[in-house]
């Protein structure tokens, strides 16, 4: 029995030891692909996202990360920080436009440049890099002399600031072309005149890599390739059998992903706003104030990683102004001015039109309602009010019955509204008698005899 147990105890070391030496997956020995993947507009929270993937993998220690890319396109500055992120990852980084039906437009289209390995599904495209914002010059002001086709005689775009911002983006898609030995010339057509391309056209015109069905046979085509990495070092890849792991959004990653889109953040500014009105007019209440608070920090957090119009947000808040003052003091022309003020703030909020950053315009129509709804009733309780009898003060004692309590000449005392009071009167009253308050003078009540009721409910 001693013989079998040592003889057990010597295996299970023995097996012990054997896993604790020998690499027991492919992840020890460094093989890992993970895998991040980037649906719809790039904003903030992708740029968080991505940093994030990036820097696990460097901690891992992953052969690949593979950037999966299906987006419409976004924020200039988003796209900026993933890229220079991917140029200064020591991991190397495959873009990847996927599944079959995805793209990578405008600003997908930098950031598959700027991958070591740029490669895409079939049924894909890129392009249609053309930058897009709002602020250009107002319509019929004079820019130069345009020829007929919109551009002027050096075939620059006619509005200046378009064109500065057009050759930026060029120059900087061309330099990642460069630095990735990719095709420069059809990336500055992507930028100039919004060019697209399928996958097999990307290939053809060397705007990618490699075309791939899917993640297994992206990482079979891409095995034993040497690419350069940050500060100058090759790396050759080894990812035939590396292990796929997908890289889930971190708790700040989906947090942005929430508040930094437009309409979120548009409803969370007008929700804090709301709550402080609230507060402001029902002090002690705390619960508005509180959320109130709340929801106002977290909107302009959340306005201030998006390109704001700051003239949009102070004509808001001048609608907001005019709104609250047309409730107290209605004259239906600074409601009306409070309307449009707020509408047009809102439709120049953001100064972008990227995909994905457009303020809903039902989201505007039912807030604009709301506040248009708040100010009239609002307006009708002032007016409910103005109209109801006074219930405190000397008015509200006028009319009041009251019992005689003592009487000396022309004063006594009588008791009124729960309270004992002295009275004054030009009649002579018994105690116990009942009279009426006819006015207050003093914390003095002058008092008069009850008239008389008739049997039909008037008086005599």
């Amino acid at each position: 029995m001693q013989t079998m147990k040592a003889a057990l105890v010597a295996a299970i070391t023995v097996v012990a030891l054997t896993c604790c030496l020998l690499p027991s997956s492919a992840e020890e020995s460094g093989r890992v692909a993970l895998v991040a993947s980037i649906d719809g507009a790039i904003g903030p929270a992708s740029a968080s996202y991505v940093r994030e993937a990036l820097a696990k993998a460097s901690e891992r220690r992953a052969e690949v990360v593979l950037l999966r890319m299906n987006t419409p396109g976004g924020l200039n500055s988003s796209m900026r920080e993933i890229i220079a992120d991917v140029l200064a990852s020591p991991i190397p980084v495959v873009g990847y436009v996927a599944p079959s039906g995805a793209h990578a437009a405008s600003a997908g289209t930098y950031i598959l440049y700027a991958t070591h390995i740029a490669a895409m599904a079939p049924g894909t495209n890129i392009g249609a890099a053309t930058p897009v914002q709002i602020g250009g010059p107002l319509p019929g002001l004079p820019s130069g002399t345009p020829e007929k086709d919109g551009k002027d005689k050096k075939g620059e775009p006619k509005d200046a600031m378009t064109a500065k911002a057009t050759n930026d983006a060029v120059a900087f898609i061309r330099s990642l072309a460069e630095l990735r030995n990719r095709n420069a010339d059809w990336a500055e057509k992507a930028v100039r005149e919004a060019a697209t391309l399928s996958a097999n056209g990307a290939l053809g015109a060397h705007a990618i890599d490699l075309v791939a069905r899917d993640q297994a046979e992206l990482l079979r085509q891409i095995d034993g390739r040497v690419v350069e990495i940050a500060g100058g070092k090759t790396q050759r890849l080894a990812t035939k059998d590396a292990v796929v792991e997908a890289i889930e959004p971190g708790r700040i990653s989906r947090f942005l992903a929430v508040i930094t889109d437009p309409n979120v953040a548009f409803i969370l500014l007008m929700v804090g706003i709301y709550g402080l009105i609230f507060e402001f007019m029902s002090p002690g209440a705390v619960a508005p104030g509180v959320v109130g608070a709340i929801c106002l920090l977290i909107g302009l957090y959340a306005l201030n990683l998006l390109p704001i119009n700051y003239a949009g947000l102070a004509l808001m808040l001048v609608g907001l102004v005019l709104l609250t003052v047309e409730a107290f003091n209605p004259t239906v022309v600074i409601g009306l001015g409070g309307i449009i003020a707020f509408v047009l703030g809102a439709l120049m909020l953001f100064r972008v039109e990227a995909p994905g950053y457009r303020l809903s315009w039902s989201v505007i129509g039912i807030t604009a309602a709301v506040f248009v709804g708040f100010a009239l009733v609002l307006l009708g309780s002032l007016r409910r009010a103005a109209n109801a009898p006074e219930r405190v003060g000397a008015q509200a004692m006028r009319g009041l019955p009251a019992e005689v309590l003592d009487w000396n000449g022309s004063e006594g005392h009588v008791f009124a509204h729960g309270e004992r009071w002295q009275a004054r009167g030009a009649d002579t009253f018994k105690p116990g008698e009942t009279v009426e308050v006819t006015s207050v003078v003093d914390l003095t009540l002058l008092i008069r005899r009850a008239p008389l009721r008739t049997g039909k409910g008037g008086t005599s």
